[in-house]
């Protein structure tokens, strides 16, 4: 794969997300000058207290706090909010369930204006969520939809896991002669974990089908990712391949494997995963067997999280967002060097 280009023509999506940006500024500029945007109601047909008023706060809920993204998430999203005057509050759910629901309802309870959260649970976020629009706040979806929203944020879900799919495979063909073993780290808790799921297994199985699946074990955090290769390896110490739904499972398998006495460049393994988190990056970068990454940009999540409530307040007709994702693999040096900064 060839490094981009400076300036590489945007995707569709990429075009959207730019669009979306660039309308919540137009409408914010209005505001200033006196032009109140008219009110509008929700997704679910609810009109929010907030909508045509100034936005001055907004809550994100992340609950994975134990994955690399987490911080970084928080830090750039922090200064995407404070440009516009905007006071970013955060949750700690420590990837847990119940706590999540406790601090989202306390947020409705205390009339955050805008929310924005990424459910474990999207059935028990649904009534929360309803709450919120009936109290007049904006709820945002992070990583799905809900019947009860202002508006959602995705990133290719299904296209991430296609194109990390679809490289593996044709790794395989070209590096394995069409023959080996491969192990898929999924999720299927949420609609961002089916999708990507999904798209890398359906994309791989049809392209390498040569290639014996061996196991689909559920993990998205890099000591579940260990612990689960560990197990695999002694069961098939001849694996090949490890594609996972999160670079931090796929960077667990990675450890795993080299913790084997897999040495870090070996011809013959492949690891891959999604989101663009930094060590998985790193590894790409260096020329190990972590061959490749569906990356997300750091800096295009975070302005969607403030940009997406900003346009609900703003009275935007299509305030959604859908990030794009993009595939970085070894010599994509300019590339993986611009993600790295917005990770640092």
């Amino acid at each position: 794969m060839n490094t981009p280009p400076s300036s590489p023509r945007p995707t569709a999506s990429r075009r959207r997300f730019l669009t979306l940006s660039a309308g919540a500024l137009a409408t914010t500029a209005l505001t200033a000058t006196g032009c109140s945007a008219p009110e509008k109601t929700s997704a679910s047909g609810r009109a929010s207290a907030t909508v045509g008023k100034d936005l001055t706060k907004i809550g994100l809920d992340y609950p994975f706090t134990q994955l690399p993204l987490y911080s970084t998430l928080v830090k750039l999203s922090k200064a995407a909010a404070k440009k516009h005057g905007i006071s970013l509050l955060t949750t700690s759910d420590n990837a847990g369930a119940d706590t999540q629901a406790t601090n989202l309802k306390t947020w409705v309870t205390q009339q955050v204006p805008a929310i924005v959260s990424f459910p474990m649970v999207f059935e028990a976020a649904e009534p929360i969520a309803r709450q919120a629009l009936d109290a007049g706040l904006i709820w945002v979806t992070y990583g799905g939809s809900l019947e009860s929203q202002s508006a959602d944020i995705k990133f290719s879900f299904r296209e991430g896991g296609t194109l990390l799919g679809t490289a593996a495979a044709r790794w395989a063909e070209e590096q394995l002669g069409g023959k080996g073993k491969i192990a898929f780290l999924t999720d299927s808790t949420i609609e961002l974990g089916r999708e990507r799921t999904k798209g890398m297994i359906d994309a791989f199985t049809k392209a390498a089908p040569g290639i014996d699946v061996v196991a689909q074990e559920q993990a998205i955090d890099p000591d579940t990712g260990l612990s689960r290769t560990k197990a695999l390896l002694a069961k098939h110490p001849d694996l090949n391949l490890v594609l996972g739904i999160t670079d931090a499972a796929a960077y667990g398998a990675f450890k795993a494997l080299q913790q084997a006495g897999r040495s870090t460049d070996d011809a013959k393994t492949f690891v891959g995963g999604q989101d663009g988190s930094a060590p998985s990056l790193l590894a790409v970068k260096q020329g190990t067997f972590y061959r490749a990454s569906a990356a997300l940009a750091p800096n295009d999540i975070a302005a969607a999280i403030v940009d997406v409530p900003r346009a609900v307040a703003a009275g935007k007709a299509d305030p959604s967002a859908e990030v794009p994702i993009t595939l970085v693999q070894r010599g994509d040096t300019a590339e993986i060097d611009r993600l790295l900064a917005q990770n640092a």
